[in-house]
């Protein structure tokens, strides 16, 4: 986590020529690297709390069609306008209004959320408190990834702070705003990162994904009307609030306007957060990054964590934006860059994510429960050089029956590494059926093997 911010602050300051001020846009990492940049006073001396000001002194509706206006777009993997979804809140109906932050970071390869709850949690709080000013709430909650033990603390400590300085709490800057936000610690489970199955967890349930309609907008958590968004999403409004929703649309593309976090990691030279409009191609963040690790090539990676389709080294130019890789043929996801050179075994890394997938299946829906159960045996013996002619068409077949027919998304995300790997390595699975077994040489194919002396990590 440390190590990515800090990676992120170096490529800023260490890449030559004009690349920092063409490609790279720091605003929500803008100033990870300093000490103490958790804090209140270090958030105030970069106009912290400035955008909160001018929210507040609009009416609520005014707060919802300016970020509308802005073009902002759920960070979280969809990508749907984050004003629309404010909209979507009906008012009048007399029962609270609850916000939702789904901090529950567990997409494979994904690694933005819990860097910036760590270095800038103010971002977030100032984010929440205009939301909540939008869509009338007097109650949020951020619903944290159990395990990140040291962001509960930063988180908690951050919500202290502003609920001191009178940004939570009783009649916000003499708004007559009142709002409380409460910091909540999940079990751990990827079926959480789902806004429903949230939800559920969140009222004390088993984490599973509801049947919808009705949807969170009209009956979410408690029953009531509930806005669930992203980290980075929340955090992005209070620079556009600040600044200006034209500032905002200078940059990324028409459709898909502003900055993010792009989560650059695997056999990479400089791993680590890279903040620039939409649009950045992967070529240029690996150019200024200092490319793939020393003597290896790219072969294939994601470009919204292991539940995107795969990309191959013909995709560097693709637009990183949801359009442009929308049309390449994948989702930009959750920007997760995962980066894998000509070391890696295709099939291995594959059979590693779907059991990933089957081990986090919350087991509510058949497809999901019992398909990606027979993904794993299947696949293991294709690794393992025992499987049979018939092997790849009955893995396609059972991933065809799980995606689009699963409950929810996760089924559609275990089988995306499927379609797209035997689209782009069929004959690197079918050097596995041949009784030999994986043509790589396993202890060269490991993740980080080569990477750590290079970085200075220690393991």
């Amino acid at each position: 986590m440390t190590v990515a911010a800090e990676h992120g602050g170096a490529s800023r300051r260490e890449t030559g020529g004009d690349h920092p001020e063409k490609l790279l846009t720091p605003v929500l990492s803008a100033f990870w690297d300093q000490s103490a940049s958790w804090t209140l006073e270090t958030y105030r001396r970069h106009e912290g709390y400035e955008g909160l000001r001018k929210a507040l002194a609009m009416p609520p509706d005014d707060v919802i069609a300016y970020v509308k206006d802005s073009g902002l777009r759920g960070r979280g993997g969809a990508g749907f306008p984050t004003g629309m979804k404010w909209q979507f809140i009906p008012q009048g109906d007399g029962k609270p209004h609850y916000l939702v932050v789904n901090a529950d970071e567990s997409e494979p390869g994904t690694c933005k959320d819990i860097p910036l709850l760590f270095a800038n949690p103010h971002s977030l709080i100032e984010g929440i408190v205009i939301a909540c000013h939008a869509i009338r709430s007097n109650h949020a909650f951020i619903y944290l990834r159990g395990e990140v033990v040291p962001v509960l603390r930063r988180l908690h400590e951050a919500v202290r702070e502003a609920y001191a300085a009178g940004y939570l709490g009783k009649n916000i800057l003499g708004s007559g705003l009142d709002l409380d936000v409460i910091v909540h610690a999940g079990a751990g489970a990827y079926i959480c990162g789902e806004e429903t199955a949230l939800l559920d967890s969140l009222e004390g349930r088993r984490g599973q994904p509801r049947l919808r309609p009705p949807f969170p907008a009209v009956a979410g958590l408690y029953a009531c009307p509930t806005v669930v968004n992203n980290v980075e999403s929340i955090a992005s409004v209070p620079a556009i609030m600040n600044r200006g929703k034209d500032w905002f649309r200078s940059m990324g593309s028409e459709k898909s306007p502003g900055f993010t976090l792009y989560s650059l990691s695997g056999h990479v030279a400089n791993p680590g957060q890279y903040e620039a409009p939409l649009g950045i191609t992967l070529r240029q963040l690996l150019d200024m990054s200092g490319g793939m690790r020393r003597g290896h090539r790219l072969k294939f990676w994601t470009p919204g964590g292991s539940s995107t389709p795969m990309f191959t080294d013909e995709h560097l130019d693709v637009p990183l934006d949801y359009e442009g890789v929308g049309a390449a043929g994948s989702m930009l996801g959750t920007k997760a860059l995962q980066c894998f050179d000509e070391t890696t075994c295709v099939v291995r890394a594959v059979t590693r994510w779907t059991e990933f997938y089957a081990h986090e299946s919350c087991g509510k829906c058949t497809p999901c429960r019992e398909g990606t159960y027979w993904l794993v045996q299947l696949l293991r013996d294709i690794e393992a050089g025992k499987g049979r002619p018939g092997d790849l068409d009955k893995i396609d077949d059972i991933a065809d029956n799980i995606n689009g027919k699963s409950f929810c998304a996760l089924g559609d995300g275990a089988a995306s590494p499927i379609f797209s790997s035997l689209k782009y390595f069929r004959e690197e699975y079918e050097q596995h059926l041949n009784g030999n077994g994986c043509p790589f040489d396993p202890a060269r194919s490991t993740l980080w093997a080569d990477n750590d002396a290079h970085l200075g990590v220690k393991a």
